[in-house]
């Protein structure tokens, strides 16, 4: 039985005319991913080709079930070309977007269209082999419960934080206890191909390629949760730095302080404006005898979480809105520095903190405003994502596409 293109695609053994042939393939179904549909005078513009190779190009992938003809082209004038373009159900990929005490998971198809999501699944990252056993096992009953054949699912993408060497599949801040990188291991468990990715860069991905963003070619995401993450574009394209550790924002030393961060150093910017800052702040109140709608609660102020705090903020509560607004303004300083050194046409906040709106934006705005320099900041916008949770599970899935189909 002839192998299908995907099996071709993974035979690392391939090799002269049938090599050229898969990168072809992958050179059309790149185009189309990009572009959406076209003809195929459009494709012989881009490959380079000439219309009989196009052609028999065409074919080819039609037969593969990765292509369809979807009719003529409306036209005021002579012969209407033919409009080729990708079938949606051919391909899947799964995004796994994990956070400090929960997981997104979500399943795209070959045309970019999210099929199906389930978000805020209860999960507890620890950095051990416990927690990495329920990663895959949660993963793995996701992917049982689908309505699509298992051999079309081509890759999964998952979100971490922290330091993730994104080409060779290593993550340096959780799960770094074994000599084989972590996404062969997880690929090992499940059966199907894996990739790792920061989720700040794989939010700012999905944000980039939705509708969030108008046209704008260089962004800064940031990711506002326990930690402060960041994913950059430059002219459209991520930023990754030698090694794809770009991003490290939140270890910014900005503030003169005796506070030891979660990277060992004193003074980072997530020391004073993190969701971990939120919260010791928030407790630290508390045991002053200040008063919340979370004061009474069993077991406050110890067992009181970042997501309790942005709930309370977001029914009105007092204490939480001042200290949010406490955090926004040195963030801001932050986000000012970057202003300065980047020159972004659009910074997007995301992450949790994101959904406390005006909250956090309008000190941040403030503080911006006050720090950086008027001329860099007058040509930057600040918006709330408005993706909010499933921007981190579109870019898994979108970069996993890539990884598979045009790197």
């Amino acid at each position: 039985m002839a192998k299908t293109f995907f099996e071709e695609l993974n035979n690392e053994n391939v090799t002269g005319v049938a090599y050229k042939n898969i990168n072809l393939k992958k050179a059309a179904l790149a185009y189309f991913a990009n572009i959406g549909n076209a003809t195929i005078a459009d494709m012989c513009k881009q490959l380079n080709l000439s219309a009989p190779k196009v052609t028999t190009l065409l074919n080819d992938l039609i037969q593969d079930g990765l292509v369809k003809d979807y009719g003529k082209v409306e036209s005021t004038g002579g012969r209407k070309p033919n409009l080729y373009g990708l079938v949606p159900d051919s391909a899947f990929f799964i995004g796994v977007d994990v956070k400090q005490h929960h997981l997104n998971l979500g399943l795209s198809d070959l045309q970019k269209n999210l099929i199906c999501t389930e978000e805020n699944i209860p999960y507890k990252l620890d950095n051990n082999k416990a927690s990495l056993e329920e990663l895959c096992t949660l993963i793995s009953n996701f992917i049982n419960g689908l309505p699509v054949p298992r051999e079309k699912i081509l890759g999964i993408g998952i979100n971490l934080s922290g330091r993730i060497n994104y080409a060779t599949g290593y993550s340096y801040s959780f799960f770094y206890f074994d000599e084989e990188p972590l996404s062969k291991i997880i690929e090992t468990k499940i059966g199907i191909r894996v990739f790792l990715e920061n989720d700040s860069r794989a939010m700012a991905y999905g944000e980039f390629c939705s509708d969030a963003v108008h046209g704008e070619r260089n962004v800064l995401f940031l990711n506002l949760d326990y930690g402060i993450g960041m994913g950059v574009l430059i002219d459209g394209q991520l930023y990754y730095g030698k090694s794809g550790y770009s991003g490290e924002v939140g270890h910014i030393p900005l503030f003169d302080n005796e506070i030891i961060c979660h990277c060992g150093k004193k003074g980072c910017l997530e020391t004073e404006a993190s969701g971990w800052a939120l919260t010791r702040m928030f407790q630290e109140k508390l045991r002053e005898g200040s008063s919340s709608m979370l004061s009474r609660r069993p077991g406050a102020p110890d067992n009181i979480q970042l997501e309790d705090i942005i709930d309370a903020a977001i029914h009105d509560d007092v204490l939480a809105i001042e200290l949010i607004a406490k955090i926004g303004e040195n963030l801001g300083r932050g986000i000012a520095l970057l202003i300065n050194i980047f020159n972004p046409e659009l910074v997007i906040l995301g992450g949790s903190l994101a959904a406390t709106q005006d909250y956090i934006r309008l000190p941040i705005k403030s503080a911006v405003n006050k720090y950086s320099l008027s001329l860099v900041n007058n040509d930057t916008k600040l918006r709330i994502s408005s993706l909010g949770e499933k921007s981190g599970i579109i870019g898994a899935c979108l970069l996993v596409r890539n990884k598979v189909l045009i790197n």
